[in-house]
């Protein structure tokens, strides 16, 4: 600098000669806006927050272009033109400055003031519309000192995500995957990325009695963790699904989702529950989740204590209806002696409350699985959905409906965002492996059933799913340690099942598995015709494949819902004349 001690000052009045100043001015107002403009369309366009940071790059990349060609290049009233050096200009005409220059030089210094004003301004403690449509509510932080309350506020958790779940802008994360993060060992932007959402909702109980008090704070997560929101309600203990609704639409106003007005109905509804009957029913819904025949008693036992408690309250009546067509599904009652009671339910639910989610879903799972009315099955699923678009499981029922009508493309995606919705549920998780399997994507079948069987290693539904992907890849022992897992035989049988394995190989193995059947059952190796049907497929054995079909829809029809989904068997008969003929019985799509 002592040599050249002009040089900065010759270099500041270069950039400002060459109008980099200028072209860096309205550069930087044009991106302003265009990142502006990202940060509300893209998450309403549903892109991921990743989309916004590239955005940020690509502008940074374009600004020191920008600066580059500002050097090389300036605009005037005779168009772009390569900017002279200095020295010509000194002994030449320099070419005129553009007036558009200033204009547009002025014009960029207002919006970039406007907009800064704007953020500091409105931006603090809103978000901005659309800039919120994923969330998760985490469990209910206890502050009342009674431990004896951790069921009922699990209860309160449930029912707080059910109500804002309602909002069709906004994707909630289902219960037991939010329960997993009740530890608070996580961050709040480290729980937000697993989940791919960006806002969290730390919920609290104050005091619980005659009357309950909740704090609700609001953080959205992008692009930095920020309090949106924070209050606090006080409302008496019967009142809590109206004090739900209350704190739905304050959160919709401040996350500034446009409520529709069938939901602005719904939500000035006036309800109240009483909180033993809300337990109860949340008892029922465990167990008859697990899906299994020991499990349907409690829940039914439960159902009963919710409705008897709670007369009034419809979705009671819909657990009731849904363990009753179960019933019939695992075959302890006829469907002459289920149906009317399902029927019977599910009136009395629709009549106390005609927008009951829980209802509609009941009267789809109904129609699909207890009557065969695809039609009807479908209006009731669609009508779930829109009442409670973040409702997991009707998802999910939804994409097997879909799957079976061999829509199957429409099942995937329905099939995702269900999981999406509640990736730590084994039933969710082992509902998508059936939907995997039936569209043959068998790795990621056996990957979310073995993460299923990962979370509850009892969960035998699971286990099941497991079984034909694995054995569609060639991984035979993975088959056989599903099967094992999943069967109530004797140690003996499985021991031969599994010589046979050594000695033979699978289709070994499946010869032992049907010729045990012969021998021992009943009493021991128990086999249904859906089951058999599978291992004379394996066989090869097409006639007995369609026997054993046969026989199905000659005992109970409504077992057979799912005999033109699987691949394995429709590529390999999808041409036989008596398959054709089974699908055509049944209503399915032949082709």
């Amino acid at each position: 600098m002592s040599s050249n001690p002009g040089r900065p000052s010759r270099f500041w009045q270069e950039l400002k000669r060459r109008n980099v100043f200028r072209s860096m001015a309205v550069y930087a107002g044009s991106a302003f806006i265009f990142l502006e403009a990202a940060t509300i369309i893209f998450p309403r366009w549903g892109l991921p927050d990743w989309t916004i940071d590239l955005v940020l790059y690509l502008l940074i990349l374009g600004a020191i272009a920008n600066l580059v060609i500002a050097w090389y290049f300036d605009l005037t009233t005779s168009g772009v033109q390569k900017t002279k050096p200095i020295e010509e200009e000194l002994t030449g005409d320099s070419a005129a400055p553009s007036q558009a220059w200033k204009a547009a030089t002025y014009v960029s210094l207002v919006v970039i003031i406007g907009l800064i004003a704007w953020n500091v301004i409105s931006g603090k403690n809103e978000a901005r519309a659309g800039a919120i449509n994923s969330l998760v509510i985490l469990p209910f932080d206890n502050f009342t000192g009674d431990e004896q309350m951790e069921n009922v506020i699990a209860g309160m958790h449930s029912m707080l995500i059910g109500d804002i779940g309602r909002i069709n802008g906004l994707r909630v994360i289902s219960p037991t995957t939010s329960r997993v993060f009740k530890k608070g060992e996580r961050s709040i932007p480290e729980i937000a990325s697993e989940l791919g959402v960006n806002a969290v909702i730390e919920p609290s109980v104050m005091c619980f009695g005659d009357t309950v008090c909740l704090q609700v704070k609001v953080m959205s997560t992008y692009p930095q963790e920020k309090m949106l929101w924070v209050a606090e309600f006080r409302e008496a203990k019967s009142e809590v699904p109206n004090l739900y609704n209350r704190i739905t639409q304050e959160l919709a106003d401040k996350v500034r989702i446009e409520l529709t007005q069938g939901e602005k109905v719904i939500f000035s509804e006036n309800r109240k529950v009483r909180p033993e009957a809300l337990d109860a029913f949340l008892k029922g819904q465990y167990y008859w989740e697990l899906l299994d025949t020991d499990s349907i008693p409690k829940a039914l036992a439960n159902f009963q204590l919710a409705a008897e408690l709670d007369p009034e309250w419809a979705d009671p009546y819909a657990g009731l209806g849904l363990i009753w067509g179960m019933f019939r599904f695992f075959g302890a009652l006829p469907a002459s002696t289920t149906q009317p009671m399902v029927d019977q339910y599910l009136a009395r639910g629709m009549e106390l409350n005609p927008n009951s989610s829980k209802v509609h879903f009941v009267k789809a799972i109904n129609a699909v699985w207890g009557i065969m009315d695809w039609e009807e099955g479908e209006k009731a699923f669609l009508k779930s959905i829109e009442l409670n678009p973040n409702d997991a499981l009707t998802r999910l029922y939804y994409a097997h409906l879909l799957m079976i009508l061999r829509r199957n493309e429409e099942a995937v995606q329905e099939a995702r965002i269900g999981l999406e919705l509640d990736p730590m549920k084994p039933l969710v998780l082992g509902l998508y492996g059936v939907v995997m399997t039936g569209t043959g994507k068998y790795p990621e079948a056996v990957k979310v059933c073995e993460k299923a069987v990962s979370i509850d290693p009892q969960f035998r539904f699971a286990h099941s799913n497991i079984l034909f992907p694995a054995y569609e890849m060639g991984d035979y022992e993975k088959w056989l340690q599903a099967w094992m897992d999943k069967v109530a035989w004797s140690d003996q049988s499985k021991a031969s099942v599994q010589e046979a394995f050594n000695q033979g190989g699978h289709l070994a193995a499946v010869r032992e598995m049907l010729r045990l059947n012969e021998m021992y059952y009943p009493g021991d190796c128990f086999m249904d015709d859906g089951i058999k049907a599978t291992r004379y497929m394996y066989l090869g054995e097409v006639d007995k494949v369609l026997d054993h079909f046969e026989k199905m829809i000659k005992n109970d029809p409504l077992d057979c819902a799912y005999l033109g989904t699987n691949l394995f068997f429709y590529d390999q008969l999808k041409d036989h004349p008596r398959y054709i003929a089974i699908l055509k019985k049944l209503n399915l799509p032949v082709n």
